[in-house]
């Protein structure tokens, strides 16, 4: 399983909440649960989204990272019974003391159980969580299959393209305009925060 050393600086891996998980903590209790190698970076990918939105809101990092570390760590464990997902990562997150903000926000990144995203944090998880796949996708069709080698025109344009990466939910990334972004500014700064961690997602 990929090592929390490295993506983010020593002073960034504090408490998330003075009564809850530093950060390598609960990566190390994702690591724990999520078993298959891809879904752990996809889980690092939208930590980095969510960390990168907390900066240019304003927000608490800690706090949205988590909520991006959190979004999946029960997708193995549900992966039979996906009426439970996110259901379950809430239950989760919630036994680590992590406050409801943040639970909410987990729970309803699902599209499966139609709960409202009524906060910052949950609208940012949703749109987030669909964005990093189409990432990621665009990245390994490109010549040199890295991040490094894509830009904001090159995931706008694949995002144009229906039969591309059919499982980004190209509505919930457009959703970001909930959050006062256009969809290509939403891009940029995702992929900003993908390529940030480049090296841990293995792009």
């Amino acid at each position: 399983m990929l090592a929390s050393e490295g993506l983010f600086s020593n002073q960034d891996v504090k408490q998330v909440r003075d009564d809850t998980l530093t950060r390598d903590e609960l990566v190390a209790e994702v690591s724990k649960r999520v078993t298959t190698k891809n879904l752990f970076k996809h889980i690092l990918a939208v930590e980095a989204v969510m960390r990168r939105l907390a900066r240019h809101f304003g927000e608490d990092e800690e706090r949205w990272g988590a909520a991006g570390l959190l979004h999946d760590i029960d997708y193995d464990e549900t992966r039979d019974n996906p009426h439970l997902h996110s259901i379950k990562s809430a239950e989760i997150a919630a036994g680590l003391g992590f406050d409801e903000e943040i639970v909410d926000a987990v729970k309803a990144h699902s599209d499966i159980h139609g709960l409202p995203r009524d906060t910052r944090m949950a609208k940012a998880l949703y749109s987030a969580d669909s964005l990093t796949g189409l990432i990621v996708a665009s990245a390994l069709i490109s010549p040199g299959k890295r991040l490094a080698g894509i830009d904001t025109e090159f995931v706008m344009n694949r995002m144009g393209e229906k039969a591309f990466a059919r499982g980004a939910n190209r509505d919930a990334i457009r959703s970001c305009s909930e959050l006062g972004f256009e969809v290509e500014e939403f891009v940029s700064l995702a992929l900003e925060a993908m390529q940030g961690i480049s090296k841990e997602l293995g792009l």
